[in-house]
Order: structure tokens, then sequence, then C-alpha cells
């Protein structure tokens, strides 16, 4: 096998050619779908003279090709399995190919493919040289006119980019629609889907009086699901109205749900393709969590048609440009729509778990990467997560208003056009007044930047000392780091009164006023910043709404925490005091369990929960995010050698001792928040169900007889399916299975035409934490609705497996690497996108003991043996590179 080749940043070129214009016809058939593409190119002005004109071509059946008319012979042209290169192109040229492809067999889900007799797309990055010869680059834009020709019976909808402007009936039983899109846009954002489908319609006035046709269209079993969709996506475009001045620019904005998609939704302009997890909710098949992602999916994708598609990506590399930005954008607004504390606990943990881990790993990368070998790899938590905590960056120097100038600046200046990370950052230099020279490492540097800081407070001369070092850690090809510019928001909480000192700073500049946010501006590897007048002795609260992604030391003692925890009105750092006080007590306790010594529960930790419990709580989803200890995957990145059997052991005795502890706190917090009212998913609801919640996880964790007795009627009672999976998470996670199989086995038998809901049965039954978990998942591989095929199915099943249940993929025996290895040696053949994004837990193998470490790496030399995709050649290398 030749080794698949990088790609640089540094060698972009603009395209020897342009795409005016791209006029495409679709025969759809399952086996052999004909496209015909006419493309209007001319040479690009900024290219090379003499250069040939290359199309990307990947799995097409080339049947016809000519130059304004003129067919081509064989030697006017020349094809390879990725490329058609035409030599003597002239400057301006018509060029029509004819292909054909194959939808039925793309189980890679890229390009045009089959979903349950529904024929879709997903272009993004690379899928369009799937369809038919193109510039496949998002730097290249054209109009598109598309028609697509089915069967009248069997796909009774047609639909592509832009507004319909044509239909009609054809000879043999089929049927036409031709559609056009006005906007310019790259190939990735192109869309078709044809099926049996039907649809729910709403409309939209836009803040400047136009009118918009909204459609949602699903399979005719899930009409009743899309209500929660439709109210998110106005929802959406009234926010982004408000928040940004960004109107939407199309008559027909449509939503398709999809059951097999590799991604969460893709926002092809005008027709947004949502894997169906990410659009169909309903109050008995969908949880909370489910109705938030949502909400959250729909308003990225909709938020995605100026942050990527008026304004695009000039190459792969400025991936985070959109995805980053839109992060950030749709992170705001489920913040203005639930809990905002609530929002940022959970992006913060999710960044701080994962994101923070692959940092840390071997395929750690900046947010700006400068090679690939395979762009769908670089869809990642790095690129995503902490490409919005960049953009939140920017936020916080400039400040809420200055920085909706710049991104003002950033749609008016370059609408239409495929840009750079620079021209985004330089309009918010431009508007600020703002040298963001040194930001911009942000984008360059890979790896978690750590913060050590140091405070002493000076009785004789009211001051407060903060001195910050900041470090960032090696990581592959870059081992020497510089200092970023990073913005630290703080506060100081006086010790006495117990409330928010003014924040004065004494810098070169004289005396300054930190009243709006308190931001420091560290620069320099280390930097002392001196607080004058200040009135006493303070706790400070650092780094408030993780103003930025770094770790973050300082010498907390327990009774700081304590102190933090009951008086910083920053209602992150109330909730991180909370965190690291329990990991001061984990930490003990796990080693206690490497020592061999007894156990002892940190009182202070007990009494910081009692007070939580006891004392009055506005927010009752920050006190349920508060009361949730650190997962076992957050435990883990805070550990230099992953003890995978002493974290767990750790985590069940501090759950387990507060339970008895505060049992009938618990309880009372459990019957405090019951309630009878009809289902809604507003933040009031949410925040109740997920404390009660909480509160009975805690009373299970020591099988109390009431609290299984409330579990078991709480799953009776079938309120909501997130109060039942809830309990039924509960029930299967215990010891007692003489409750837990006859829950099981109902739930399933209940929801198995459900595809959503039985991911849940899945996910639910291979997390628990008793030691047949692998055993079922390798039954439940056999299982009639498991398919390989299927990526929704694997995340729940394989996915769910391998990430969540680290007590037993981790086994010493080595059996859960076997497996992963196995499925991802399948998958590769299959789906090489899934088969490359589910082996991520073996890539960490050097953060164990050396007897997992032998094992792991056994399965990914063992992967790597294999004939791999480009997907997950690049991820094994990395992984195993010295």
């Amino acid at each position: 096998m030749t080794e698949p080749q990088p790609v640089y940043l540094k060698d972009y070129q603009p395209p020897a050619f342009r795409i005016t214009h791209t006029e495409l016809k679709f025969d759809l058939a399952p086996s052999n779908t004909r496209v015909t593409a006419l493309l209007h190119l001319e040479r690009h002005p900024d290219s090379q003279p003499g250069l040939p004109l290359i199309l990307d071509g990947e799995k097409l059946s080339l049947q016809r090709i000519a130059i304004d008319g003129q067919e081509l012979q064989e030697g006017e042209y020349r094809l390879d399995a990725e490329t058609l290169t035409i030599e003597d192109a002239p400057d301006r040229l018509r060029l029509e190919t004819e292909v054909e492809i194959d939808p039925a067999a793309n189980t890679a889900l890229e390009g045009l493919y089959l979903s349950n007799g529904m024929f879709c797309t997903q272009c993004e990055a690379q899928g369009f040289r799937r369809i038919t010869y193109y510039l496949d680059r998002p730097d290249v834009m054209a109009t598109f006119s598309t028609t697509v020709i089915g069967d009248r019976e069997q796909l009774p909808v047609l639909l592509s980019n832009g507004n319909p402007v044509e239909r009609g009936e054809l000879p043999n039983g089929k049927h036409f629609a031709t559609w056009e899109d006005p906007h310019p846009k790259p190939s990735y954002l192109f869309a078709v889907v044809a099926g049996s489908l039907e649809k729910v319609e709403d409309h939209f006035t836009t803040m400047s009086g136009r009118e918009v046709l909204l459609q949602i269209w699903v399979e005719p079993e899930n009409l009743d699901k899309t209500e929660h969709a439709m109210r998110s996506l106005k929802a959406a475009m009234v926010w982004d109205e408000q928040t940004y001045g960004r109107e939407y620019d199309l008559d027909l904005f449509m939503i398709v749900a999809v059951n097999d998609f590799n991604m969460g939704a893709m926002e092809n302009k005008g027709l947004n393709i949502f894997n169906s997890a990410a659009v169909l909710t309903h109050p008995q098949t969908a949880t909370d969590a489910a109705y938030q992602r949502v909400e959250g999916v729909v308003g990225h994708e909709y938020f995605h048609n100026w942050s990527g598609n008026r304004v695009t990506c000039r190459d792969w590399f400025q991936l985070s440009l959109k995805e980053g930005f839109t992060v950030f954008r749709d992170q705001s607004f489920s913040a203005d729509m639930n809990s905002a504390p609530v929002k940022r606990i959970e992006d913060v943990s999710y960044l701080r778990t994962a994101q923070f881990a692959e940092d840390a790993g071997p395929t750690a990368h900046p947010v700006r990467p400068d090679h690939y070998i395979e762009i769908s790899n670089f869809y990642t938590l790095t690129i995503y997560e902490k490409g919005s905590e960049i953009v939140r960056m920017l936020r916080n120097l400039l400040g809420w208003d200055t920085f909706r100038q710049g991104s003002d600046l950033y749609f008016a200046r370059f609408d239409g056009q495929a840009v750079t990370i620079e021209d985004f950052v330089g309009c918010m230099a431009e508007v600020s007044g703002l040298d963001l020279t040194q930001f911009m490492l942000w984008y360059s540097q890979a790896g978690t930047p750590e913060i050590d800081a140091h405070g002493e407070y000076d009785y004789a001369k009211a001051e407060y000392h903060l001195t910050l070092r900041q470090r960032t850690p090696a990581t592959p090809g870059q081992p020497n780091k510089q200092p970023l510019h990073i913005p630290v928001r703080i506060g100081l909480v006086g010790t006495k009164s117990g409330e928010d000192l003014a924040l004065t700073l004494n810098g070169s500049q004289g005396k300054q006023s930190l009243s709006e946010g308190g931001v420091l501006h560290l620069r320099e590897a280390e930097q002392t910043f001196v607080l004058s007048d200040v009135a006493e002795a303070p706790v400070p609260s650092l780094l408030r709404g993780f103003s930025a992604p770094v770790k973050l030391r300082f010498p907390y003692g327990r009774e700081d925490l304590s102190f933090l925890l009951q008086h910083d009105v920053d209602g992150f750092n109330r909730w991180d005091a909370g965190q690291r006080l329990a990991m001061l007590a984990l930490d003990d306790l796990i080693a206690a369990h490497r020592n061999g010594v007894e156990k002892v529960m940190d009182v202070r930790l007990t009494e910081a929960f009692r007070g939580l419990l006891t004392a009055p709580e506005e927010d009752q989803a920050v006190l349920a995010e508060m009361l949730t200890l650190p997962s076992e995957a957050y435990i883990a990145e805070q550990q230099p050698v992953v003890d995978v059997d002493a974290i767990h052991a750790a985590r069940v005795f501090v759950k387990q001792s507060l339970a008895v502890a505060l049992r009938d706190e618990f309880l009372a917090i459990y019957q405090a928040n019951q309630s009878d009212a009809v289902y809604a998913p507003s933040a009031e609801q949410i925040a109740q169900r997920s404390l009660k919640n909480v509160a009975l996880s805690y009373l299970m964790s020591i099988e109390d007889e009431r609290g299984v007795e409330l579990a078991q009627q709480q799953f009776e009672a079938g309120h909501n399916m997130t109060d039942v999976r809830a309990a039924l998470t509960l029930l299967v996670h215990s010891s007692r299975s003489d409750i837990a199989e006859p829950a099981l086995r109902a739930f399933g038998e209940k929801w198995a035409h459900d595809p959503l809901v039985m991911d849940q049965w899945f996910s639910i039954q291979v997390t628990r934490p008793q030691p047949d978990a692998l055993d079922r998942v390798k039954y439940l591989m056999a299982h009639p609705a498991f398919s390989l095929k299927n990526p929704n199915r694997v995340r729940a099943l394989i996915g769910a497996f391998v990430n969540q249940n680290r007590i037993n993929f981790h086994r010493l025996d080595g059996e859960g690497y076997e497996l992963l290895a196995d499925v991802v040696i399948k998958l590769n053949k299959l789906n090489p996108e899934i088969a490359a994004r589910i082996i991520t837990p073996l890539t960490r193998w050097r953060r164990f003991d050396e007897q997992r470490q032998a094992l792991m790496k056994a399965q990914l030399e063992r992967i790597r043996a294999e004939d791999l995709s480009p997907n997950v050649f690049e991820i094994v290398e990395k992984a195993l590179a010295e």
C-alpha cells in the first residue's frame, strides 16, 4: 500500500480555474445513478499561467466528457483514481461530464448515498468529488442549478439547495424538480434529498419584513416529533437578528431528518440535512438532554448561514473559522434560552474532559493545523470546542459591544468570499485598536496552556499581589511554545464580608478600575498584578466564567474552596470550587486504594454538600451540577498515570459515603422536585428533573430500599423519557437483576420500533459497571437491531462502552481493547470516518500502567497491519509514533 501523503497549509495556491456556474442533473437509481454536470469555467486571475485543469473525482465511472459541446477523445484527457486532468484547457470553457455512481454501495456515507430508501448527500468536507468531477475545494464558489429526476412513486419528494423553479412529469413513471441557488457556494454546501417524505410547515417574518417558508421533512411516522425543532429554528432566527443583526437571505429554509448520518447535522445552503437524533423529539421518546441538543444543533446549523455559508473558508486549514465561531454562537444562544451558568458548566466540563485529553494525546494539533492527511480527521474537539473558546476570549478581551462591531465588519467586508482566520481576527483588531498579533498564537500552538497562580495580601498597603506564570507543554511536532495572550477574569471575595471587593489595578499606567469584568491581560511567561485599595484579606476567584481554556493551579486550601462554594457570585467558579474540593478528597482516596489502606471520607466535603442540600438555591439546575461528582474521565485527566481501578473505587466510595451521610436530605430534595405537570422542555422543568434525578442517583448508589422503590415507581409511571431513562439506568446499573432485567425487557419491547429510543436501550446496558458489561456488548452486537452501517447505533453501543464504561473497557485481560480493534478493522472498510473517530480510546495508551499499555499498543499494531484507509492510517500512525 502506498502511504497517504500529507497536505500542507504552506503549500496553498489558488486554483488554476474557477467555476462561475454549475448545472447538474441527477437521474436517480439505487445502483446506477447518472449525474450530468455542465461547469462554466474560467482561468483564475491569480493562478500561474498554463496550469492544467485538474478536477477531483473518486469512485466515478465516466461515461462522457465534452468541452464547449465537442466530445473529447482518449488522449485529450487523463483519468486516475482521484483526478480528471485536461492539459490544454482553454482559458474559458464549458465542461460537460456524465458519470455513473452507486449510492447503494456507499457505506462511507460521503457524497450521494441511500438511507432507508432515501437518497441524501453529505459533501463536507470532500464528498462532492464522489458525485461528479469538480474543483472540490472551499475557495471555488459557484451558483448552482440542479435538476433531480426520480421515480414518482418511490421518490415523490425531490429537494436541493435554493428555490424550486420548475417541476414536471416524465415518461416511465418519473418526475423532476429543478432548483436554483442564487448565492455562490462551494461544493461542500451542495445537497440533494429524494425520498418518501412528509413535511411540516411554518412561516417566519424577518426583521425587514420578508416572509420565509420553513419546512421540516421527515418520514411519515415522525411527523409528531418536529414541533420542538421548528420552535428552535424560529427562536434561532429571532436571536440571530437581535444579537448579530443577521437576517436569513432565501425565501425557503428546509431541514431533512436522516437516520444514517456520520455527523450531527450539515448546514447545506437552504437545505440542512440532520441526523434524526438531532431533530426529532417527543416527551415519550426524547430526554431533556435530547431537547436541548436539538435546540443547540438547529441553532448551530442555522447560524452557519452567515458564519460558514455567506462567509466561508479559503481552505480546510481554516475550518475553525466557521466552526469555532458558530459553536460560540450556538453556545451563547443556548445559554440565553436556558440557564446560562449551567450551559457554561456543561461546555467547560466537556472541554476539560475530552478536548484537554485530545490536547495531551498523540493526535494533538493546533486549532489551525499546518498539515493533514485526511481532513475528516480534523473535525475534532480542538477545532470546534477550543476554537469556540478562542472566539470567547476575543469577546472577553474586547467586550461585547466592540466584539459585535468586529463581527459586523467581518460579515460586511467578506460577504460572498472564502477567507482566513487572519481576516476574522483582523476585523476584531481593527475595531478595537488592540494588537492581536500575539493572540494569533492560539491558532498555531497546540496543547492546553497551564497557569500557576500565587497570591499574597499586603495588610499594610491594602494590596493584593497576584503572580501568574504560564507555560504550554510540548506536543507532537511543537516542543517549544511561546507565551500566549490570555484573558484572566478575576474577582476578590472578602473573607470578612463574603462579598466581591472593588478591583483597582496598579500598573505602569497608574491605577485603573477593573469594574468591566475584571479581566487581566496575561501576555508574558510570568507577570505580577498589583491590586490596590483592597479593604480586607480576600480569597481570589480566578478565571471567572472560565475566561480562557487553560489549566489553572492555585494553592487553595479546603477551607478556601468551601468559602468560595458558599460566597462566590460567579456561578461557574462556585461550581468549580466544589469540583476542586471533591478532587482533593478523591485524590486522597485514590492514594489510599493504591496503598491498600482504609478509605476515610473527608468530612469537609460531606458538610459542603450538606450546605448545598439545605441552603436555598435560586437555580436548581446549577444545584444539580454542583451535586454531581467529577466523572471518572475527568478524574483520569488529573492523574499522572491513569489507575482505572483506583479511580472507580474512589468515586464509588465518595458517592456512597455522601448518600449514607445525607440520605434524608437527598430524599427531601427528590420529593420536593416531584411534579405531575404536563411535560415541557422548559428551563424550570428541566432543572427540577435534573435535581430530582441526581438525588435519586445518590439513593440508588447504596441501593437504599426507598431509593429502589422510587426508581421503580418513576420507571413504571412513564411520565416522560427523561425520568424513565434515568430510572431505568439506575435499575440496570444496580446489582438488583431481579428488578433490572424485567424493566429492561419491558422498555425494549415497548420501543423496538423507534431507532432513537433503542439507541438509549443499547447504551444503558453497555455502560453498567458490573463485570458482565463486555459480554453484553458482544451479545448486543448480534442483535437484529444492531448494524455497523448505522453510525448512531455504533456510537450507542460501541462508543458508549469504550468511552463511558472505563472500568470494563480497560479490563486487565485486554478483551475490551481487542473488541474495539475488531470493530475498527471492520469499520475501516465500511465507514472509515467513523472508524477513525471510535478508535480514540486506544490512542491514549501511554497514559496507563505498563500492563495496559502493552495490551493497547498490541491492538494498535494489529490494526496497523491491515490495509488501512487514510482516515485510520493517520490516527494509528500518530498513536504509535515514538
